[in-house]
Parts: C-alpha cells; structure tokens; sequence
C-alpha cells in the first residue's frame, strides 16, 4: 500500500466517525469504501471494522491499494494505456464473448485503482495477434487519436512467421481490400475496395519458414494476412488465409512496435514489446 496522508489521532473516536471528520468532501460511500477495499491503517494495520476503537494517539494512514494484475503493462499516463496483448485475448467483446478481452481486463485494473476511470478503445488487434494495443483514459483522448491517427502515429511493426522463404528479401504490397459476408477479407481486382499499403523484410530464414519485419502505412482489417497470401506465403497458424502449418501453437502474427507524437505532451513515443520466445525457437 501507497501511503497518501497520515493523520494522527487527538481524541478518543470509533474509526468511521474520525475518517468523516478528516475527509469532509468525501461522501459517506467513498470513505466507507476505502475500509472495505483495505485502504485505512491504523498504526501500520489494515483495519476494515466501522466501529474500530481509535485512541488518542494512534496514527490513520489513508493508502492507496496496490492492485494486482496480470496484464502486461508496457506504458500508463493520465491519458494513456499501453499493454502487449497476449495471442487468443479479443481485443474488445463480441457477440459471443464479453468479458475475456484486453479492454475489459484494463478496465478492471483501472477502477480498482479508481471507480470512476473510464476506458477507450482507440484501435484493434486481431484475436490471436499479440503485442502492443493502446488504450485512451477518455473520450477527449480518444477523438483525437482516432481523428488524427495517420497523423499522431508515426510507425505500426509487427513481426511475423511465414511460410516458405520469399524471392525478394523486401518489398511493398498494395492493394485494395474488400470483405465478404461470411468476413473473409480479400485483394479486389479493382479499385473499389479500401487502398492498403504494406512493406515488408525478411529476417531471417530456414528450410520452410520465414522471419519477417513488417510496417504499415494503412491499418485495414486483416491486412497484414492477407497480404502474407497474396505473396503466396501464409502466416503460420493461419488456415483462414491458407496456412498449412502450425509450428508454434498460435497465429504467427506479433505487433512489436508502436510509434506517435504524444497527444497532450507532444513527445515522441515508442511502445515495445518483445518478439515471443516461441518465435525465437523456431530460428
């Protein structure tokens, strides 16, 4: 626990009515849950029991609780959060599934710190895409970076296991991509679809598979996989997108860079998160 304020006890007092008095702004609620979320101690014991005898003398810490998470917390401001997402974790709930997402578990540790903290959903990962997404702490926040993306964002990497070993050790797919109703995304012919724009390097290669290094200059839904088919080397775990193989237990898809200019600082600021260890074993 954070120690906040001390106070130290002039009068004899059952403990809820010495905490109104020191907190006079705070409504009842509020100072009532502070003991029942074991944020009171008295003389360095957390004490939880409304009627709690204080004497003069004793000394009232007000903390603030650690909270316990199994997120992978990569950055956190007043306005921002960044986490690396774990494969198979939705991004945000579906019509199936509503409470195992990354947006409801960083929700969850936000207002155990604070109940009244708010969440934002500022973009997304595929399910079984880890690696750094990024969450605003309000609305205001929130418009901005969407309003602003292409702008506010600097460089999106990911890396990525491939297939077969591609002729050319870099290059650039563009094309325009179009969904169809069972959402199977596709490179149209033409031009009617959405423009998308991706570049790619090999790292590293052996017998059948690949390492790749891979930016966007858009950010389409599934683009990255459907460009990996469309250069005839599928993602590894993709069956979606025609992968035949499924060497590491997961898609082969990990978002391991996130680059933009601060929406209140202005700063510039790099996210990462570290390439997964089943991708290292696999070279």
């Amino acid at each position: 626990m954070k120690a906040m304020n001390r106070f130290n006890v002039d009068q004899d007092n059952p403990l809820l009515t010495y905490l109104f008095t020191i907190m006079p702004k705070r409504s009842k609620k509020d100072v009532k849950n502070l003991l029942s979320k074991k944020m009171i101690l008295v003389n360095n014991q957390v004490q939880t029991q409304f009627d709690f005898p204080l004497k003069k003398g004793d000394v009232i810490t007000i903390g603030q609780r650690q909270v316990q998470t199994h997120l992978d917390i990569l950055y956190e401001d007043q306005e921002l959060i960044v986490i690396n997402k774990p494969s198979g974790l939705l991004s945000m709930a579906s019509q199936r599934e509503k409470e195992k997402t990354a947006y409801h578990q960083v929700r969850q540790y936000l207002k155990e710190k604070e109940p009244k903290a708010m969440i934002f959903i500022v973009h997304r990962l595929d399910q079984f895409t880890s690696g750094v997404l990024m969450f605003a702490k309000n609305e205001k926040i929130k418009n901005i970076l969407q309003e602003k993306w292409n702008d506010i964002v600097t460089k999106r990497g990911y890396i990525a296991i491939v297939e077969g070993q591609p002729k050319k050790k870099m290059g650039t797919i563009r094309s325009y991509l179009k969904e169809t109703k069972t959402q199977m995304v596709y490179s149209a012919h033409d031009q009617t679809g959405k423009l998308a724009i991706t570049h790619y390097q090999v790292l590293k290669s052996n017998s059948r598979y690949s390492l790749l290094e891979i930016y966007l200059d858009t950010g389409r839904k599934n683009q990255i996989r459907v460009h990996m088919q469309d250069l005839h080397h599928p993602i590894v775990g993709d069956t979606k997108y025609k992968a035949k193989t499924n060497p590491i237990g997961r898609l082969g898809l990990h978002s391991h860079i996130l680059e933009l200019v601060h929406p209140v600082t202005q700063k510039k600021m790099t996210f990462e998160a570290a390439m997964p260890e089943c991708f290292k074993r696999l070279f």
